[in-house]
């Protein structure tokens, strides 16, 4: 209950752009845990099925033979990357709304000092901080986002390598 009254707080400080960066967390997080569980759960029976159907091959040395490998390998890294373009657009979308939601805030801030002056100081630190939250919230979720488009990027690469040493040509 506590959190959930911390969460609204901190959704009422940041203005109204705080909670679009909220919707754009939880859609890349819900994206990045797909891919996760895409790489346990999905993605070991296609690459199964892969292997034996090129295991099931008679002929494995021509032209073709290297052609449908090669077709093999380009859609399992299709799969394996599925949603990671969609990921980065999210990761980097988020500090542009952080400085948006800033901007916005300056300007109220700029409304308060005309209507209460430009001597009251408290006034101005409220709204700076105010401003300066949804800046925070925007590079907290891309720096985080950034580390784990990283590890799926570097996944991708790694099952493709492996998927390429085992659809050997005997």
């Amino acid at each position: 209950m506590l959190l959930l009254e911390s969460l609204e707080d901190f959704l009422a400080l940041g203005g109204p752009v705080i909670k679009y960066i909220l919707l754009l967390s939880v859609i890349l997080w819900t994206l990045v845990t797909e891919r996760f569980l895409f790489f346990r759960w999905i993605y070991p029976g296609l690459r199964q099925q892969w292997l034996e159907q090129w295991s099931r091959r008679q002929e494995k040395h021509s032209w073709y033979a290297h052609k449908i490998r090669e077709a093999m390998i380009s859609k399992a890294r299709q799969q394996l990357g599925k949603t990671l373009l969609i990921i980065k657009a999210l990761v980097g979308l988020c500090p542009l709304l952080g400085l948006l939601g800033t901007v916005t805030g300056m300007i109220h801030m700029f409304d308060a000092m005309a209507v209460f002056g430009s001597g009251n100081a408290r006034v101005m630190a409220t709204h700076i901080s105010h401003a300066t939250l949804p800046t925070m919230a925007g590079m907290t979720v891309a720096i985080a986002g950034l580390y784990f488009t990283q590890r799926i990027r570097q996944r991708v690469e790694e099952e493709t390598r492996h998927l390429t040493d085992m659809l050997h040509f005997d």
